[in-house]
């Protein structure tokens, strides 16, 4: 018993200790998609330490604008430098105008995001890609599926 509890201590130790981001900000450009509509942008991501990150987005698409803030934590991807994994919440407002009813609305709503990046050591650049699912609580309500590209510029 003394022999695993020495292991997982060391062992989990080991995993505290490895630093799972290779910048403290990033700025740059995101594109994807929201609903059906092509969304562009652009994108913050600050760490406040070594796996604990805000990410800023603002987007803008075909029926409107939206601000996102999300709370990311980051973890390394399959043991290789400079590639990682992420998952986090957050919160999303912004304006809708649907042309077919001829209406403006506001909207406020829940994020999640799950995505993987890479950031390359040639060059203060970073990549990612995620998946950040929405759910409008107020105007053009219902749940949303969207994914996107992210390139920045890191320091």
């Amino acid at each position: 018993m003394k022999k695993i509890f020495i292991a997982l201590t060391f062992i989990i130790g080991i995993s505290l200790a490895a630093t799972a981001q290779d910048y403290k900000t990033g700025i740059g450009i995101r594109g994807g998609n929201s609903s059906s509509d092509a969304a562009w942008g652009l994108t913050i991501k600050h760490f406040v330490n070594e796996k604990n990150a805000f990410e800023g987005l603002i987007y803008s698409y075909g029926h409107g604008f939206t601000l996102t803030g999300l709370y990311e934590l980051h973890n390394k991807a399959f043991d290789v430098d400079n590639l990682n994994w992420y998952i986090g919440f957050g919160a999303h407002v912004g304006s809708y105008n649907d042309a077919d009813v001829d209406s403006n609305d506001f909207v406020l709503g829940a994020d999640g995001i799950l995505g993987i990046e890479y950031s390359f050591t040639e060059a203060p650049i970073n990549i990612g890609l995620d998946f950040n699912p929405y759910f409008n609580i107020i105007g053009n309500t219902g749940f949303k599926p969207a994914f996107a590209l992210s390139i920045r510029y890191i320091f």
